[in-house]
């Protein structure tokens, strides 16, 4: 291995000799306590030690680390306590999830370690939104990402890398291009020669590095970060190492021809880095044993602290408490100026209104710049913000969620307009695995709020029509908001991009334009989870929301001699089910209406609560109505007879009569 075409002073060299054996140690640790069963898992990188390292040693230590499964260099480098490390790895309540999760699959804020998840390819487009804050605050700052060969076959990898290079993102695309996805070897992965071909196809910078020679790794990725920091851009790397273990233990390595496995460990980069600082008198045999012992100290100790460690309690109060981040509402009174505008316009005041109050929020969506989004609520948002914060995007929904986060993370505020919530599914992974799924993993807020533009009656057919806010309301860790009114829209939106918890925000197209309403002029917010009673009865409660409120004030309207409490929910998640309980026990009588399909739906979930805690007040069964079992059709006629608007009156007489 070539180690004399670098210039790296002697006390760096020893450092990264150092930085090298400490996890090398440790994972030999690890391996025999997984063999005792005292881990659960472990996802080996020795032997490619020197691609963490020299990463992490050629980054400054308030730049951000994406990493992997075989990164624990990078943890190590960062100097985290091994203690804390060794109790993730045993779910005690001092690793970095509490037991809730393992591996590397979390992050730490004081050491700028953004951790993985299983599905590998968000992190990617965090790391554009993390560099995005870093450029938009005019620090010069690299962000770097790791990923494997494998993950460069998903879709969130090739959407990164072209926003990054779209928008001269400084990050620094690591790939660890170890031979195999678990068994599946890369000629089966990809056709080119090299990964870092693929990085022409965005007109980006690329580079091939080998990965067993600490001294190139370091070299190189120092000389490219200086001047990524003061020149921003996107970079390519592959590393070329090998997995000299299974994918994870348990996978073993029988798929790998004995004679590959021979070749890369006389490539190993601790020994052959060991051999020559040796040779070049930098290390003695007594220095190795002296380090080693040290290290070995420290392991020792850390571990005793984490063995000793009590297991963790369960409880119940704990883990629900801490499924979103607190907050605070405080409530804005309006004044008592007002106007006439619809739905559409309340929803562009509240968002130019929260821009002014946060300089540290940032627009983003398709078309959503100088031609004001596909229904104009952004129209003259670059003239009043610019650019930077209103960003028009690549059709990439799932990296624009994904770079959303890495705002957050970063210290800003997002707002990403899906352009219709039916495009929604090609974002659905970071959306209910990354943004949901954070805070409770490791502590980590996301500060998103995603525009929803959805609903029927407007003839738009099965791809721009639908209400998916179940999709949503089933995932532990996500807001849902569904204004039916200009007024509520506002206020709600307000309080939706005050709120540090990842929020899906509805708006229904076909009211965007049909109804006016008098709104305050100037800034207020409204409480989540706070229904409206917009109408007082004893005969029956109606729950709904969204389209479905303006469905039952038409047949309230048509057929005055009915006395209903008619409850709009406004928000989904979370859900005012005390309002419907006291409304429920005063009328004896629910029906809910929703304009999504019938089964899976929220109506099914309050309909069962109130089976369960008002069972004893009900003098009839608990009515749904919803809209027909198919996706929602274009031809008017046909749209017509699939929403549940068509059904309702016959249904809500029935339940009366009773």
């Amino acid at each position: 291995m070539n180690y004399t075409d670098f210039t790296v002073v002697e006390d760096v060299k020893l450092k990264l000799y150092k930085s090298m054996l400490k996890p090398r140690m440790i994972e030999e640790k690890m391996l025999i306590l997984l063999r005792q069963g005292k881990i659960s898992k472990w996802f080996s990188g020795i032997g490619q030690e020197a691609i963490s390292i020299g990463v992490t040693m050629a980054l400054d230590s308030d730049e951000y680390i994406l990493p992997m499964h075989r990164n624990l260099g990078v943890f190590t480098t960062r100097e985290i306590p091994l203690f804390r490390l060794f109790a993730q790895w045993q779910g005690k309540a001092s690793g970095f999830t509490q037991g809730r999760d393992r591996s590397f699959h979390f992050g730490t804020q004081d050491f700028k370690i953004v951790g993985m998840i299983s599905h590998l390819g968000p992190q990617l487009g965090v790391a554009d939104g993390i560099a995005l804050a870093h450029k938009l605050k005019k620090e010069n700052k690299v962000t770097a990402v790791f990923t494997g060969e494998g993950a460069t076959s998903e879709g969130d990898f090739h959407e990164a890398l072209n926003v990054a290079s779209v928008w001269g993102l400084p990050v620094l695309f690591c790939v660890e291009n170890n031979g195999y996805g678990l068994s599946t070897p890369t000629n089966e992965q990809f056709k080119c020669e090299n990964i870092a071909d693929k990085g022409v196809g965005y007109g980006m910078e690329s580079h091939i590095i080998d990965g067993n020679n600490i001294l190139e790794v370091y070299s190189k990725v120092s000389q490219l970060v200086r001047d990524m920091r003061i020149n921003p851009r996107p970079v390519l790397l592959e590393f070329k190492t090998f997995r000299m273990r299974g994918h994870e233990e348990a996978s073993g390595t029988k798929y790998v021809p004995q004679e590959l496995l021979d070749m890369w460990g006389e490539k190993d980069p601790l020994e052959n880095f060991t051999n020559y600082l040796l040779d070049e008198n930098l290390l003695s045999d007594e220095d190795i044993e002296n380090y080693k012992a040290e290290i070995q100290a420290e392991i020792d100790e850390n571990l005793k602290i984490a063995f000793n460690e009590d297991s963790i309690i369960p409880n119940e109060s704990k883990e629900l408490s801490e499924v979103y981040q607190n907050f605070e509402y405080k409530g804005i009174t309006p004044s008592t100026e007002t106007k006439s505008i619809r739905l559409i316009d309340a929803i562009s005041d509240g968002l130019r209104a929260s821009m002014k109050r946060f300089d540290n929020l940032v627009i983003m969506g398709q078309d959503v710049a100088e031609y004001g989004g596909v229904f104009k609520i952004t129209d003259g948002f670059v003239e009043d913000f610019g650019k930077d914060r209103v960003r028009n995007t690549p059709i990439c929904e799932s990296a624009i969620v994904s770079a959303a986060m890495g705002l957050s993370i970063n210290g800003m505020k997002a707002v990403m307009e899906m352009q219709f919530a039916d495009f929604a599914s090609s974002g659905f992974n970071p959306i209910v695995n990354y943004l949901a799924k954070s805070y409770y993993r490791w502590g980590e807020k996301a500060d998103v709020v995603i525009r929803m533009p959805c609903g029927g009656g407007v003839a738009a057919g099965p791809f721009h029509s639908q209400t998916n806010e179940a999709w949503f309301t089933k995932t532990p860790g996500l807001k849902v908001v569904y204004p039916a009114f200009p007024y509520d829209a506002k206020g709600l939106l307000a309080t939706a991009i005050e709120d540090p918890n990842p929020v899906m925000f509805f708006e229904h197209k076909g009211l965007y334009r049909s109804l006016y309403q008098e709104v305050p002029v100037d800034y207020y917010t409204l409480p989540l989870g706070k229904a409206s009673l917009l109408s007082k009865g004893d005969q029956i409660t109606i729950v709904t929301y969204g389209a479905g409120v303006h469905w039952a004030l038409e047949t309230l309207e048509k057929n005055k001699s009915i006395s209903a409490d008619l409850l709009d929910l406004r928000t989904l998640q979370p859900l005012d089910i005390t309002a419907i309980y006291d409304s429920v026990k005063k009328t004896g009588k629910l029906i809910i209406l929703q304009e999504d399909s019938l089964f899976g739906g929220i109506a099914s979930d309050i309909s069962a609560m109130v089976m369960e805690n008002c069972f004893e007040y009900l003098d009839g069964p608990i009515k749904r109505v919803g809209s027909l079992e198919t996706p929602i059709p274009f031809n008017a006629q046909l749209e017509q007879q699939y929403l549940a608007k068509s059904r309702f009156e016959s249904v809500l007489r029935e339940l009366i009569d009773y």
